[in-house]
């Protein structure tokens, strides 16, 4: 989608500071980061939100783990922890209509976080 905001930055129309991409997954950092490491694990092809993923979307869903994963390896913040998290449709505060996991870590981050995120 020309207009999507994540599209543009895995297609490279759009700057990011990426930390992983291949044919199936693109990982990039924040602009407005809620804790000292916050990175987006985005599918390359482009869906509203998790809700409409099913069967179909099983390999890249996979390889998101896999991502969630190295990134964190890549962080060093992989053996402290580090929290995923997605946010699907508007009731859950989901801002840009592309599915996209979060990695949250790099301090204590409580057991609930203190502002949301998109």
């Amino acid at each position: 989608m020309d207009d999507c905001l994540f599209c543009r930055i895995i297609k490279g129309k759009l700057p990011a500071k990426i930390a992983y991409q291949d044919d199936l997954v693109t990982a990039f950092h924040d602009i407005d980061p809620q804790a000292p490491v916050h990175i987006l694990v985005v599918p390359n092809q482009h869906s509203e939100s998790l809700a409409e993923m099913g069967d179909a979307d099983a390999e890249s869903l996979g390889r998101v783990v896999e991502v969630l994963n190295k990134v964190a390896e890549q962080e060093g913040v992989a053996a402290s922890g580090y929290r995923t998290l997605v946010n699907t449709g508007p009731d859950a505060n989901q801002i840009v209509m592309h599915t996209h996991f979060h990695l949250l870590a790099g301090k204590p981050l409580g057991p609930m976080l203190s502002a949301f995120i998109d």
